[in-house]
């Protein structure tokens, strides 16, 4: 077993933020909301300081009533973000989202700890949140690109199911280069945490099969749910 990763200090932390701040100029110099770009920063760090706290008492109190309203949380939160690009804001919109992401995510969810994993308990407040996290948001981005690229689709002048094909196919792109890169370009952030604490690699390769599976159904079944929830706006 290999020795605990060592903690980063602050001051070499900061260093990471070089690329950043170097990206945060071009964007100031090309006038492409570098305000956006550092309250993004900004808001990362405040969630990243806060869920420490968060999971510690998630952890402790181990019940799943609990769990399930970190679900809820997530998912609400969710559906907000990947609207926020969207020219449609209204509450219709926003729970449509909600449950695209709830519908696909929650199934998905449900596959890997009940069927795949069979944890004790079954609601394992630390392999259901993190799950829940990936899972969530890769359905999160997925309908966020969707949006976008149905929006576009329609102001061209495009028909709803054209867009639709359209908006799905850019959607999965990410998702697609994702499982086309593993193992060779990228060697995923789950599998690396399982290698480094001193896992057989074969092992922590069928993790990320697991993982990979259910990001990439998670994200292609969240767009077929939100755009079956918008077929009545077919126009």
């Amino acid at each position: 077993m290999l020795a605990a990763v060592a903690t980063i200090p602050l001051t070499k932390l900061a260093l990471a933020f070089a690329p950043v701040a170097l990206l945060l100029v071009v964007l100031w110099r090309w006038s492409l909301r570098p305000g956006a770009a550092l309250y993004a920063l900004g808001r990362m760090l405040v969630q990243l300081a806060a869920i420490g706290y968060v999971l510690a008492a998630l952890f402790a109190a181990d019940h799943p009533a609990w769990v399930l309203l970190a679900l809820v949380v997530m998912t609400l939160a969710a559906g907000k973000i990947a609207i926020r690009t969207s020219l449609d804001r209204s509450a219709a919109h926003y729970w449509r989202a909600v449950a695209a992401i709830g519908l696909a995510g929650w199934a998905t969810l449900a596959v890997v700890v009940l069927g795949v994993l069979s944890p004790q308990p079954w609601w394992s407040p630390r392999l259901v949140v993190p799950l829940a996290g990936m899972i969530l948001a890769n359905a999160m981005n997925a309908i966020g690109v969707a949006v976008e690229r149905f929006e576009s689709e329609r102001e061209r002048g495009a028909e709803w199911r054209d867009a639709r094909n359209h908006a799905i196919t850019a959607a999965l792109i990410p998702a697609t280069n994702a499982l086309l890169a593993v193992g060779l370009v990228a060697i995923p952030g789950m599998m690396t945490g399982q290698v480094l604490s001193g896992e057989d690699p074969l092992v922590a390769a069928r993790y990320q099969v697991m993982v990979m599976a259910m990001v990439y159904g998670s994200a292609g079944l969240a767009c077929v749910a939100y755009f079956m929830l918008s077929r009545r706006e077919r126009r």
